[in-house]
């Protein structure tokens, strides 16, 4: 006999349905180009449902861009993953360096096509420039954190500021910089991993010959 679902149950499918097709969709067409309609066509359920739960388009995009930066709709923010848990119990700079950049790049593969659905459409809509203002605040307080621990390690290249070390971690780090190195240059997720590993260890941590003892004179 089959389990009997509740309403509960077949409403956070629902959600999860909607915001897959939504997701697909504008990455494919872009926000203007998509329609409450064929989020629902696409999804298997009623206009009235996509209505409901979410009621305008950008509250849409803004769930999509939420569920795709963490993974799941899970009220977890980001920064209260295992993973970054992990990362602040770390005492090895260069390990922290690479776990932030490792992380980055399973968010950045679900999250960056969508980012830029709502940067090409941030000049011509308000909602759509709020949202991205919101967003790069976002990750710059998520880059932030991961500078507070380098910084709590006494890690940081010396004269290098946590604002400065933020930005470049940001810079480095960034959705548009993702896209241009996996679509324009044809890389490989693995690959911008270690470029991008490497080059904010070299923007942030200190040169070995200043971190390692045996090089002093």
């Amino acid at each position: 006999m089959p389990a009997v679902r509740g309403p509960k149950k077949r409403s956070t499918e629902t959600r999860s349905r909607v915001v897959a097709a939504a997701h697909e969709l504008f990455v494919e067409r872009g926000y203007t180009g998509t329609t409450f309609q064929e989020v629902a066509d696409a999804a298997g359920v009623s206009v009235q449902t996509v209505y409901f739960h979410y009621g305008s388009k950008s509250r849409l995009l803004k769930q999509v861009v939420d569920v795709a930066s963490v993974g799941d709709d899970a009220p977890v923010p980001l920064l209260d993953r295992p993973w970054f848990a992990a990362l602040r119990e770390a005492r090895d700079p260069v390990e922290v360096v690479r776990g932030w950049t490792r992380e980055s790049g399973v968010i950045l593969e679900r999250v960056a096509p969508v980012l830029a659905v709502v940067r090409d459409a941030a000049p011509a809509d308000p909602d759509m420039a709020a949202q991205w203002a919101a967003n790069s605040e976002q990750r710059h307080t998520a880059h932030g954190e991961f500078v507070a621990i380098l910084a709590r390690l006494r890690a940081l290249r010396p004269g290098l500021t946590r604002r400065r070390a933020t930005d470049a971690a940001a810079g480095l780090l960034s959705p548009d910089l993702f896209l241009v190195m996996t679509r324009e240059c044809g890389w490989s997720t693995a690959q911008w991993r270690a470029w991008t590993a490497d080059q904010l260890a070299h923007a942030l941590l200190p040169p070995p010959s200043a971190a390692d003892p045996s090089h002093e004179t």
